[in-house]
């Protein structure tokens, strides 16, 4: 559980880029916070602390950000790493989910055999957003047999309430802008 004086440091580094990736976007920059040791390990175990219990066996992140955080959740969580991608990026066999985005769709793919059918998953990324590209991971990882056991993300943007597309999926944010 994120304690309130670790989500305001979090806050407090996190940069605001306006304008970005296009006009009338913040863009939530985290690279202040990657720059910072202690308080990258402190994020990413608290990102992995409530899942403690849950016998998790791989984390599934969701590409590009998502790998930063993924990976050491993984390694805290004593748990494989399993990147999601873009479509085409993958150097096997794939499985693969469209999603709509707020303006187009896009695809996710995951290696067919990233994990077994018993998999205990953790999704993880930096941000939900509108929540269609967590909800794809979801299903991208159901397709291919695993059980997810929740979502981990740095950042939630609690006014496009993507909480609402994860239905009743455990769901766990550091902060909330």
């Amino acid at each position: 559980m994120t304690t309130p004086a670790l989500a305001a440091r979090l806050k407090s580094v996190i940069r605001d880029v306006p304008d970005f990736p296009k006009r009338g976007i913040v863009f939530k920059d985290i690279t202040t916070l990657l720059v910072e040791p202690s308080l990258f390990r402190e994020a990413t175990d608290a990102m992995a602390k409530p899942f403690d219990d849950d016998g998790i066996t791989h984390v599934l992140a969701i590409e590009s950000r998502g790998f930063i955080l993924g990976a050491p959740v993984a390694q805290r969580l004593g748990a494989g790493f399993i990147p999601i991608r873009k479509a085409g990026k993958l150097p096997f066999r794939t499985e693969s989910v469209e999603y709509a985005l707020e303006y187009g769709t896009d695809t996710l793919e995951v290696h067919l055999d990233a994990c077994g059918a018993n998999a205990r998953v953790l999704v993880v990324d930096d941000v939900l957003a509108t929540g269609g590209t967590a909800r794809a991971a979801c299903a991208l990882a159901e397709k291919i047999g695993a059980d997810v056991v929740g979502c981990s993300f740095l950042i939630e943007l609690g006014f496009l309430s993507g909480r609402t597309k994860l239905g009743s999926r455990r769901m766990t944010s550091l902060v909330t802008f």
